[in-house]
């Protein structure tokens, strides 16, 4: 996949999962929640399509996020060790 297309995959597919998936745990507002989530470490990892963590579910990127947001840093799913 070249750039253009992994960008339209997460702009349209993943993100919107994710984003709803993270405002269901969290109950944040929207606009709020985007703000957190694009200057994360886990999007920084997700932009990079060579990371391929773009393949977890959208509850596991949420797990991430959330442990980013608690510890400072990511717990990665023992699938990925």
């Amino acid at each position: 996949m070249n750039k253009r297309q992994y960008a339209a995959f997460l702009a349209c597919a993943l993100m919107p999962m994710v984003i709803q998936t993270i405002q269901e745990k969290t109950g944040w507002k929207t606009l709020d929640l985007i703000k957190k989530f694009y200057h994360s470490q886990v999007y920084a990892l997700l932009e990079d399509e060579s990371t391929k963590i773009w393949h977890y579910s959208p509850l596991t990127l949420y797990e991430m996020f959330k442990s980013e947001l608690e510890t400072g840093s990511i717990a990665f799913p023992e699938e990925a060790a």
